[in-house]
């Protein structure tokens, strides 16, 4: 303690304690909590969660519609699907689950045998067949394959996501675990991407089916017995959906599955633009394909503005400046709306098996479409709490991948099932179901030349030659095929001329068809009148909004006529 005197009075003394200096390293203690504290939160970590369940995970949330024959026959027989799926705890983070992947992945040893395919328009694609670790010599059953009309050995093909091939971790995993049960696998890499030059002025986009839909083709034609299963990651999920959603019951495709697809674009849009952690994902997406657009920018200069596509911050910058033109969408709104595959979600006929995570913090949970896959009897969707976007790495050291173990069980179980679809030789190709509403799909009366009335259900174009229209006809007689125009005494007066045959039977059901077309007549006629008076209610509205004076002046003179009108339309 210090004794001091102040100027002003000597006598009055002051006692002023000595600071106690504090570490240095406590505050950084307190710093490195705030900051551990904050990312904790904002990197949407779960590990004390976790940790208070006892690290049990969290179980698998299946959707499917109650008339569904797949949760009986296949679901019931796979064990990871009724499991839990535990996060690896070190990875217990949505965003780090997804840099690990990415970074790491931990892929498992695949080799492939490269095949070069050609495209109606000039383009190319790199096929990628993986080569089995149990061929000899680097050849096996799945490296380079020669047509067989009666291989019967399963067919799997892989679709990556954006700007990603046959190289990354994930495609990797499901590579091998496809191979290692002895199924014919193939990675199907997107124009310009794993090291295939583009050879034409056609890109792939987040909506182009047409070299999957040729792929397909393809491979279906090699080996025709063969059961055919196709697998769509983020991107490529979205273009499996709409491939199959277009294909209707005309694809070979015997069941699919979906993994982290991201169904409304639009909405992933706006998701990607909202936080800062997502604008992150943004940049770093959008500098993918700046990567892929230099790459081929001997061609993208030709299609796009190569100064503004270079400048491109953001995936729907990109979009702008080059998707759009290469696609001829006329905004990117349009094309991303075009191109969402949840719209063409309820024409699919096979089997398909999706999966999303609820913290994928790409594909948001927003733009799952649960309606509409509980709406379809041939879809499943299987949720998990977490995972992030294609990460879903298990076990302590991460060595394991859930969605992959899952769907490699599923495929064991669905591959030899009889609810293996099977290809239909009704053609319902480029059927857009994402004009469709449900308001066109009512019946409607059509009248033929030969007097027949049908009542149908509306369908897409695409529909026009098949037998599946549910359709009865009404024969009118000769003499209603000119029933326009008449009044319903000149032809009661026309029917009561009519000549019938005068045999017994033929009396009853005289009467009975003569009853049942005039009931159908005045029916006819009454709906004429009825939009009449319609029509010159609405000359009245068109006046009364145009010309207020006239239109008052009218009301005041037939304002009787008036009432009684609208109480008629009312009844």
């Amino acid at each position: 303690m210090h004794t001091v005197k102040t100027p002003s009075n000597p006598n009055v003394q002051l006692n002023i304690s000595k600071t106690v200096s504090v570490p240095a390293w406590e505050y950084f203690s307190l710093v490195s909590l705030l900051t551990l504290a904050w990312l904790y939160f904002v990197l949407d970590f779960h590990f004390l969660a976790d940790l208070l369940c006892g690290l049990r995970g969290d179980p698998i949330r299946l959707f499917y519609n109650s008339k569904s024959k797949i949760p009986a026959q296949v679901l019931q027989q796979c064990r990871v699907l009724k499991e839990r799926y535990a996060v690896t705890p070190w990875l217990s983070s949505p965003h780090l689950q997804t840099l690990f992947l990415h970074v790491n992945g931990r892929p498992p040893p695949v080799k492939y045998d490269r095949q070069l395919y050609s495209t109606a328009d000039g383009g190319t694609i790199g096929l990628d067949w993986v080569i089995s670790p149990h061929a000899v010599d680097g050849v096996g059953i799945t490296s380079a394959p020669q047509s067989s009309a009666s291989d019967e050995t399963p067919m799997v093909v892989i679709i990556p996501g954006l700007t990603s091939d046959s190289d990354d971790a994930y495609v990797k995993h499901i590579a091998y675990s496809s191979v290692m049960k002895g199924w014919r696998t193939l990675v199907a890499n997107h124009r310009g991407l794993g090291g295939v030059s583009i050879t034409s002025d056609r890109f792939y986009n987040a909506g182009w089916t047409e070299d999957l839909r040729t792929i397909i083709h393809y491979v279906h034609e090699k080996y025709p017995r063969a059961p055919l299963f196709t697998i769509g990651t983020s991107i490529g999920a979205n273009i499996l959906v709409k491939y199959l959603g277009e294909e209707g019951v005309a694809t070979p495709v015997g069941a699919a599955a979906a993994v982290c697809s991201p169904w409304d674009l639009v909405v992933c849009d706006r998701f990607m633009s909202r936080k800062t952690i997502q604008k992150i994902y943004n940049m770093v997406l959008a500098t993918g394909l700046r990567q892929y657009a230099n790459m081929h920018q001997s061609v993208m200069t030709r299609i796009a503005d190569w100064d503004l596509l270079t400048k491109s911050k953001t995936v729907r910058d990109f979009d702008q400046h080059c998707t759009r033109h290469t696609g001829k969408y006329e905004t990117v709104d349009t094309y991303y709306r075009h191109c969402s595959s949840a719209y063409y979600l309820a024409n699919v006929a096979v089997p398909l098996l999706c999966f999303n995570s609820l913290d994928d913090p790409v594909c948001t949970k927003e733009a799952i479409p649960w309606d509409e896959c509980i709406a379809n009897p041939n879809v499943v969707l299987a949720v998990t709490k977490h995972g992030g976007h294609l990460g879903f790495f298990e076990g302590i050291t991460a060595h394991s991948v859930w969605w992959v173990r899952a769907l490699t069980e599923y495929m064991t179980v669905m591959l030899p099932s009889p609810l293996m679809h099977k290809q239909s030789e009704i053609s319902v190709s480029n059927l857009n179901t994402a004009q469709g509403s449900d308001l066109d799909k009512g019946p409607y009366l059509r009248m033929s030349d030969s007097g027949e009335v049908a009542a149908e259900d509306l369908q897409p174009a695409s529909f026009a030659n098949t037998e599946s229209r549910n359709k009865f006809t009404i024969k009118i007689p000769e003499e209603l095929r000119a029933v326009n125009g008449l009044t319903r005494q000149d032809s009661a007066k026309k029917l009561s001329n009519t000549t019938i045959e005068k045999g017994p039977a033929q009396k009853d059901s005289g009467r009975r068809q003569l009853e049942s077309n005039d009931r159908l007549l005045k029916g006819l006629i009454g709906v004429g009148a009825q939009n009449r008076r319609m029509m010159w209610l609405l000359v009245y509205v068109a006046v009364v909004t145009s010309c207020p004076l006239i239109g008052s002046a009218l009301f005041f003179r037939a304002r009787g006529r008036i009432a009684a009108l609208t109480k008629r339309l009312l009844k």
